[in-house]
């Protein structure tokens, strides 16, 4: 949008406007210096005792891409705002996620310094003129522009394909194309810009990155702000920035507003310059500010770190003596309330997440499937190995923004939420969803290129038959990276919805008392143990204890195909595909065939969900068969009948599972979870799960009564690989048959 600022703003308003962005850094600069402390204390315990991340996922990850890396190039039309007029610009899209138009190719290639660039932070990309209208009316506070008549638009579009970007506090970006397969390109490359740019930053595990989160935390807490804000997008000074421009705006229109002149859309346009002009100044201000207080927090840091080395197990003690007297405390009145005003609902909130978010990984699915499926067809066709290649090579730049819509519909579906929990930020949801999605996407064509081109190098003349076992494997180990992270995203996103309430619920009568919690901090340790961080986790504790039972629930009905805990893996090797050995129940082709044993339909729970508001927990019962075969108990978890598995190995599996004890909900398991010495494993359907240790010690006991001879065990450490997994598996048929 157009128009000159410097009516508006003089040298005094701009004087104003820079003292508000220091006002507030000040303010805040005592919570991030505290947090930044806590956090670098939990990074250095972190590395003394070893903590590393579990990883959960079978897909294999590539490294991340190269900033500079160009993601997207295309010469499309842009409105210039600088001259008013529409100017083919060519559009560059690099891996860091930036957008930069050139003036054209031949200057891109030169490396001259792009015109204009653009990190899209917070931005909403529409089509329509209509809705474009509607969200720039919104962010337009003059109340005597409603009674106005229709204005033209901001803006004339040259063609018949737009695209409006609308951006918070800056000027608004426009496109226009002559085909609409072009523009729904660029709109889903836009789109990931704007999914990247919102969240990359925010969900590193740096230190600075997560004491500046919890910094702004407890900063709006500070100011009766328990809600989820929708503003906490993009890096540290954007973010710091939407925390200035949320006090300050409403200064501002109340001052500015009154004294804009002229037609409406001429109104809009010197508003929007005054904010955009504002908006500068503070990333200005702030940036300067908040660099200078990271680099005081580090040398303190540094200074600091000896101390923590060498005093760890105290500091760590006295957090915990600390939590103790903090739970003799809250921890009542804490479950009392979540209990009372979370626990009922989480069923039902957890149904309306269920249904789009497991669509949009399951449209996933079937888009590998026929994109790969397609890549077949096009080989026999062509029969070139260099074209397979190329093929390779565009794989994972498939569409997609039609699984990206199934996730869309949260937007409506949680409203109600809005009333009971004060929750409105469905789009760090919808967002955070389809990265994930987009992750995975990325994921399997990376795993599928690894598995493919190592089958052809052993065996390069047999490439359809490679193409199709590689697919087999991905797409078992994506049902299993699908339910593991979709139960990490229900997780996450109960407990963001809920744990605004319990704070605020609880503030009155718990927050005025934990100044007295102070006295038991040995002063030395102060800088790194804090009581509202104690008391934070306390309430996170009562609350992912409520969660994640309705999780398991879940997974243990099956909905929508979620496996009962990370241990329900597919034995499926990574290594070469040209490895006879298939594990049993992992044959696609197997023909479907009803279970032996007799089996009780499990009831499939009807979630009434969020607009009934249950006051009832979900209380949905799992369906359980028994046999009884060789004077062994098979018990079984069932939605339907289990799949037939390969009449290769379908004898030998059946007495492997005849001797063994079946119970796939007897242990409960977190999201993060670290498989134990020989745990559950599950055949492909994710259905059965296997207590190996406890079948070895049955076996070798029986083997001591007949013989008296001294029985070799199976070890009983964790397998190193899924390759060592398969082949224990594999070889289970033989260990009963022994008996």
């Amino acid at each position: 949008m157009g128009g000159s600022s410097s009516s508006l703003l003089d040298e005094s308003k701009c004087n104003y406007i820079r003292g508000r962005a220091e006002a507030e850094l000040k303010n805040f600069s005592p919570h991030y210096k505290r947090q930044y402390a806590i956090a670098f204390f939990s990074e250095i315990h972190d590395e003394v005792e070893q903590h590393k991340p579990v990883q959960t996922q079978l897909l294999k990850q590539r490294d991340a891409l190269e900033p500079g890396k160009v993601l997207y190039e295309e010469n499309i039309l842009h409105y210039s705002d600088e001259v008013k007029k529409w100017k083919e610009r060519f559009v560059v899209v690099r891996g860091n996620y930036s957008l930069e138009c050139h003036d054209s190719y031949e200057t891109f290639v030169k490396g001259v310094e792009p015109r204009l660039r653009l990190l899209p932070t917070g931005g909403t990309v529409v089509t329509s003129l209509d809705k474009y209208n509607t969200l720039v009316d919104r962010s337009f506070p003059d109340p005597n522009s409603m009674s106005e008549e229709a204005s033209p638009p901001l803006v004339t579009m040259p063609d018949q394909f737009p695209v409006y970007l609308h951006l918070p506090y800056r000027k608004d970006w426009y496109f226009c194309f002559h085909s609409e397969d072009v523009q729904k390109h660029f709109i889903s490359i836009l789109e990931d810009c704007i999914r990247h740019q919102n969240q990359d930053f925010l969900k590193k595990t740096t230190c600075d990155v997560q004491a500046f989160l919890k910094a702004v935390q407890f900063y709006r807490q500070e100011k009766n702000h328990y809600e989820s804000w929708d503003m906490l997008i993009g890096s540290d000074a954007k973010v710091l920035s939407n925390l200035v421009m949320e006090d300050l705006l409403p200064s501002l229109q109340t001052e500015l507003v009154p004294r804009l002149k002229g037609k409406k859309n001429e109104r809009k346009r010197v508003w929007f310059a005054t904010v955009e002009s504002a908006y500068t100044l503070v990333q200005e201000q702030v940036a300067e500010g908040l660099n200078a207080l990271k680099e005081e927090c580090k040398e303190t840091a540094k200074q600091q770190e000896a101390r923590i080395r060498s005093d760890m197990d105290q500091i760590v003690n006295s957090k915990n003596f600390l939590a103790g007297k903090l739970k003799a405390t809250v921890s009542e009145p804490t479950v009392k309330c979540c209990l009372e005003s979370v626990q009922p609902y989480l069923a039902s909130i957890l149904e309306e997440l269920m249904v789009p978010i497991s669509s949009g990984f399951q449209d996933v699915r079937v888009l590998v499937e026929n994109e790969i499926d397609q890549l077949g067809k096009d080989y026999q066709e062509s029969n070139s190995t260099e074209e397979l290649k190329q093929a390779l090579g565009s794989l994972g730049q498939v569409k997609m923004r039609d699984c990206y819509q199934q996730v869309e519909v949260l937007r409506e579906q949680l409203k109600e939420l809005r009333n009971r929990f004060k929750y409105s930020n469905t789009t760090r949801l919808v967002h955070s969803t389809q990265s994930y999605m987009q992750q995975l996407m990325d994921n399997v064509v990376y795993t599928f290129e690894m598995l493919l081109f190592t089958a052809l190098k052993d065996n390069p003349a047999n490439v359809p038959s490679a193409i199709e076992k590689a697919k087999q494997r991905v797409l078992k180990q994506y049902d299993y990276d699908s339910s593991t992270i979709r139960k990490k995203i229900f997780q996450e996103a109960l407990v963001e919805i809920t744990l605004p309430t319990i704070r605020k619920t609880l503030a009155p009568s718990c927050k005025p008392e934990l100044q007295k919690f102070d006295q038991y901090i040995f002063a030395d340790y102060a800088n790194f143990v804090q009581v509202e961080n104690v008391y934070e986790e306390i309430l996170l504790e009562v609350l992912e204890r409520e969660v994640s039972k309705v999780v398991k629930e879940a997974a243990s009905a099956k909905k929508h195909n979620l496996f009962v805990d990370s241990m329900d893996l597919p034995c499926v090797s990574q290594s070469s595909l040209t490895d006879s050995k298939t594990p049993p129940g992992s044959t696609p082709a197997s023909p479907a065939k009803q279970a032996t044993a007799k089996e009780t339909p499990a009831p499939q729970p009807q979630g009434n969900g969020i607009h009934e508001c249950l006051d009832q927990p979900d209380t949905s019962s799992v369906s359980v068969a028994e046999k009884k075969e060789n004077g062994s108990t098979i018990r079984m978890q069932t939605d339907t009948a289990v799949p037939s598995l390969d009449t290769g190995s379908k004898e030998s599996f059946a007495n492997s599972v005849a001797a063994l004890s079946l119970n796939p909900a007897k242990e409960e398991s977190p999201a993060n979870f670290t498989p134990s010495p020989m745990g559950a494993v599950a055949d492909s359907t994710g259905l059965l799960t296997i207590g190996t240790d406890h079948a070895v010690k049955e076996r070798d006991e029986k083997a001591e009564e007949k013989s008296g001879e001294e029985t070799v065990l199976a070890e009983t450490q964790a397998p190193d690989s899924l390759h060592e997994i398969r082949n224990l598996m594999a070889g289970q048929g033989e260990l009963v048959e022994e008996e």
